[in-house]
């Protein structure tokens, strides 16, 4: 996929909204039946759905920043590459400090919004830090 001005523009704000702690604010980015995917999880579809999963994140890490690492031509798909970073302090919150990069594969529909989000990330990586 072609990364335009307008895609770059878009992921920048996508990027603002997971930084927002407005979960419903992250699902306005997906299409009304979109979906997304994190590792081998079940899809998060639709926007109720995608709203309790961002609201998940946000809930364990209160300070969460995320920064748009790049955005890249994946073919059919672009590549947002991203870098979470916050300290857990949710429901059984350790109080560490957590810093992970990942990217998530965006299949764009015509509707111009994420029809399709495939997230990837270190998941191990990820459970050791968490401790």
């Amino acid at each position: 996929m072609e990364i335009s001005d307008g895609l770059r523009d878009f992921a920048e704000r996508y990027t603002a909204a997971w930084c927002s702690q407005d979960p419903a604010r992250v699902a306005s980015f997906f299409s009304p039946r979109g979906s997304l995917k994190i590792n081998d999880s079940a899809p998060a579809v639709g926007r109720d759905e995608i709203t309790a999963a961002a609201q998940g994140f946000m809930t364990a890490f209160p300070d969460l920043q995320v920064t748009m690492d790049a955005l890249e031509d994946g073919g059919e798909r672009a590549l947002y590459r991203w870098t979470l970073a916050g300290t857990y302090r949710g429901p059984g919150g350790s109080g560490q400090r957590v810093q992970i990069s990942g990217f998530e594969e965006w299949l764009i529909g015509r509707d111009g919004l994420i029809y399709d989000s495939l997230g990837h990330y270190d998941a191990d990586q990820y459970e050791r830090q968490l401790r």
